[in-house]
């Protein structure tokens, strides 16, 4: 297996899955670059390159575990967008409200335990196949159903708590 070829098919999707546990770009970018460090020095202990992307991924998830594990991690938390820009022009108003709803859920998957947060992104953000979502983080698929069941469960009752209804998006209470 040549390195350049397994950074160039997993590198997009490895930072999208480390930008959505850290949320920070610079801690993402140094966690990218630390994985596919690991991955080079170690890329000939790889048993078959079906088990590779579940190896890469899992090396991400642990360097994301570790992140929040550091006492370094409290001076490290910048504002950070990992949206991006604001959305386009088309209906502004609608655009922005979709946006700001965007932002509020990002926060609250926040307040998820890490293996949900992983769950909730591989399966709803990325739109991953339950099966691949599984294999890349090397769980069995029946566990991984029951982590995004629980996952999904606890975020509906964060929104409520917050005075969210998530069926309509919209307050649950008036002001």
């Amino acid at each position: 297996m040549d390195f350049y070829e397994v950074y160039e098919q997993h590198h997009d999707r490895v930072r999208d899955f480390i930008l959505a546990s850290v949320k920070n770009r610079w801690v993402a970018d140094d966690s990218v670059q630390e994985t596919f460090l690991r991955v080079l020095q170690n890329l000939e202990k790889v048993r078959g390159p079906a088990k590779l992307s579940s190896w890469i991924f899992r090396i991400a998830g642990n360097l994301c575990q570790d992140y929040f594990r550091s006492p370094r991690r409290k001076v490290l938390c910048f504002a950070d967008n990992p949206a991006g820009e604001l959305p386009g022009e088309s209906s502004l108003e609608k655009e922005m409200e979709k946006y700001q709803m965007s932002l509020l859920v990002q926060d609250l998957i926040k307040l998820l335990p890490e293996p949900m947060r992983q769950v909730i992104f591989l399966c709803d953000i990325k739109e991953e196949s339950q099966q691949e979502a599984a294999e890349l983080l090397g769980i069995s698929l029946d566990n991984l159903k029951v982590r995004l069941h629980r996952a999904r469960k606890q975020l509906k009752a964060i929104l409520e708590e917050k005075g969210y209804s998530p069926a309509t998006n919209l307050p649950c209470r008036t002001l």
